[in-house]
């Protein structure tokens, strides 16, 4: 905007910034009419910054949970896995079977 209000060639500017020119204009338009307001996202709402934010505090909130989750799986797994390991291990008694074999009559 500095630079079309200075007196920049609009056409110079187009080619640089790879916009378009009536881009320019629309904006410099919306400038002088609002100032820096005038800048506010067009289209769809889900394009502003206050909404990609959001959205991206919602995943974080929603991935977050999810870590909780599997956390309480692994926990329960490592307590199952430990207790298996426990009934494996050999009868420390009389020096039969194991504690998952069963002894035969």
């Amino acid at each position: 905007m500095r630079r079309m209000l200075a007196g920049e060639l609009v056409s110079r500017l187009s080619r640089e910034l790879r916009v378009r020119r009536s881009l320019l204009y629309r904006w410099r338009d919306a400038y002088r009419k609002e100032g820096s307001s005038g800048f506010r996202p067009i289209g769809r709402p889900e394009w502003s910054l206050e909404n990609k934010a959001k959205k991206t505090e919602d995943r974080i909130t929603e991935l977050e949970c999810k870590i909780g989750q599997q956390a309480v799986v692994i926990d329960f797994l490592r307590r199952a896995f430990k207790r298996f390991e426990e009934l494996r291990q050999p009868n420390k008694g009389n020096g039969g079977t194991t504690s998952m074999e069963r002894s035969r009559p």
